[in-house]
């Protein structure tokens, strides 16, 4: 199915309105969806345009850099749907005519998907044995794209981001969520297009550190964004990941039964050899420092934010009130 017609106006008007400190009280109605490291999800007008989720993605300095960016994303998309095999939620991208308070401003708009059929919301409403299945799912999608990129080492390789609230269960009633026998997923976190072509990453690595404190980008630079760029490509490290975000979804009480379901899916994986099980002390150290690291980032952030104000200059990312980790 088709995306509604992006309302380019509406997203323009939106853009210069928007004040964000206080995103939802502009002239344009608007909600947020959701909140990432280098962007904000809205719902934004009145009309049919409510069906689409628009990411903004701010940190473009020059018209080259955001066309370039969408060319990646594009091919990123793509490569997911087309040669991996994955199904991917319909998008677009939008880039602003000229410069918004000095910044070139990228929207990727995609359809909305039912909050109750995403996966950190479903988790709730399911017993630990359909959790569990429903992780299964996960990793079994997620191997469309790790065995290709085993097959296409050093020619074409995609990272993927596979924590259970980037995946929507597809057909699953809101107002009454059960899974059925089959489980159909569809992936929607694309706005980090992490796309290998002949063993080099397509993805300028500096558009990560735009929205970063400035008096610790080159910390960021030297401990981290290596890590970052990386990480997404390493099957197991994403699964660490995935099973480490229940700490977050406040199911702790699953972690071990969905680290028994990680480990048996990757024993049972031939082309998997040699992999090393996941413990229960690696899941629980990994999360502690993930959620201390984005907590101390927010606060540093939020710091910066007072900076630029001081100073009279536009800060232009959006920031939640308190990091949920």
């Amino acid at each position: 199915m088709p995306l509604p017609q992006v309302d380019l106006q509406l997203l323009t008007d939106f853009e210069q309105g928007l004040d964000p400190r206080f995103p939802e009280k502009g002239k344009i109605p608007a909600r947020v969806l959701g909140y990432g490291e280098i962007s904000t999800v809205f719902e934004l007008g009145t009309g049919r345009e409510r069906e689409l989720a628009c990411k903004r993605l701010p940190m473009f300095r020059t018209e080259a850099e955001a066309q370039s960016y969408q060319a990646l994303y594009q091919a990123y998309v793509a490569a997911l749907r087309d040669r991996m095999g994955l199904r991917v939620v319909p998008t677009d991208t939008v880039r602003l005519a000229g410069r918004v308070r000095g910044r070139v401003v990228v929207y990727i708009v995609q359809e909305r998907l039912p909050a109750g059929a995403i996966g950190h919301q479903a988790i709730h409403h399911f017993s630990p044995e359909e959790v569990d299945r429903l992780v299964l799912a996960v990793l079994r999608e997620m191997d469309k794209v790790f065995a290709f990129n085993h097959e296409h080492r050093g020619e074409l390789e995609a990272g993927l981001d596979g924590q259970v609230s980037n995946w929507a269960i597809v057909g699953l009633d809101p107002d009454k969520p059960v899974l059925g026998e089959k489980i159909d997923l569809i992936y929607f976190d694309t706005s980090s297009p992490l796309l290998r072509v002949n063993g080099q990453e397509q993805l300028d690595p500096e558009l990560f550190l735009r929205s970063a404190p400035s008096f610790l980008v080159w910390l960021l630079r030297l401990l981290f964004l290596k890590d970052v760029m990386t990480r997404y490509y390493d099957f197991r490290q994403v699964a660490v990941d995935l099973v480490a975000n229940f700490y977050k979804e406040q199911r702790p009480e699953l972690i071990p039964g969905l680290m028994d379901t990680v480990n048996r899916f990757f024993a049972a994986n031939t082309r998997l050899s040699g992999f090393k099980p996941l413990a229960i002390a690696e899941v629980r150290s990994y999360y502690r420092e993930d959620a201390w690291i984005w907590r101390l980032y927010l606060a540093f952030k939020k710091v910066d934010r007072s900076l630029h104000r001081l100073l009279g200059r536009d800060y232009p990312y959006i920031l939640p009130d308190k990091v949920k980790r």
